[in-house]
């Protein structure tokens, strides 16, 4: 009867029998200690890409050049060329990685990650910039399939963490990168323009 009631109860919701539970954990990027360099330009350009350890053993592989950055979480498709996501402006990325988490049972599988970006929005002065939060599908072994999800304002919205990890947790498992539009989230602050560049 109790499991009856549970069934019944997961069905008003809108949920199936056995659905996951999402959690966060954090993983936090120093490119001095734990970044290893595995290209780049040897005669003193602008341009250098990293692979940094992520969470329990999923990279975060980072592409960077001309003041701007473009990073991939988790596995990439084999012999696939990256695909650039980033913002025209100048931008970096913080230090700290908000990891969605799927948890079934005790398999726990990473769907997602937030990540806050620092993005110049006033060509003349390079201290004034726009936070956001970027939500990111998570590459799976075997799969490789991983893109931008979703781009959140941060500055000024005291809402942007729970509005990054809504946007995780209900678009990240069935997005398919290159074909579906991201979600796009905006407030008192205007929402930096955001390019896929397909190769």
């Amino acid at each position: 009867m109790r499991n009856l009631l549970i069934l019944l109860t997961l069905a008003a919701l809108g949920l199936p029998a056995g659905a996951a539970e999402m959690k966060s954990e954090y993983t936090d990027i120093d490119f001095e200690k734990t970044c290893s360099t595995f290209s780049s330009n040897e005669e003193g350009g602008n341009f250098a890409n990293l692979v940094c350890p992520g969470w329990r053993g999923y990279p975060v592989i980072f592409y960077t050049g001309d003041l701007r950055e473009s990073i991939f979480y988790g596995f990439p498709p084999t012999g696939a060329e990256h695909v650039w996501e980033s913002f025209p402006a100048f931008n970096a990325a913080g230090p700290k990685i908000e990891w969605r988490i799927e948890v079934d049972g005790a398999r726990e599988v990473p769907v997602a990650t937030i990540h806050r970006w620092f993005v110049s929005n006033d060509p003349e002065d390079s201290d004034k910039k726009t936070e956001v939060l970027v939500v990111e599908k998570v590459g799976q072994i075997g799969v490789g399939e991983g893109c931008t999800i979703g781009l959140v304002v941060a500055s000024g919205n005291p809402k942007a963490n729970e509005t990054a990890r809504k946007i995780a947790d209900e678009q990240a498992r069935d997005f398919a990168c290159g074909a579906d539009e991201r979600v796009l989230v905006g407030g008192d602050v205007a929402l930096p323009e955001f390019d896929r560049q397909e190769n």
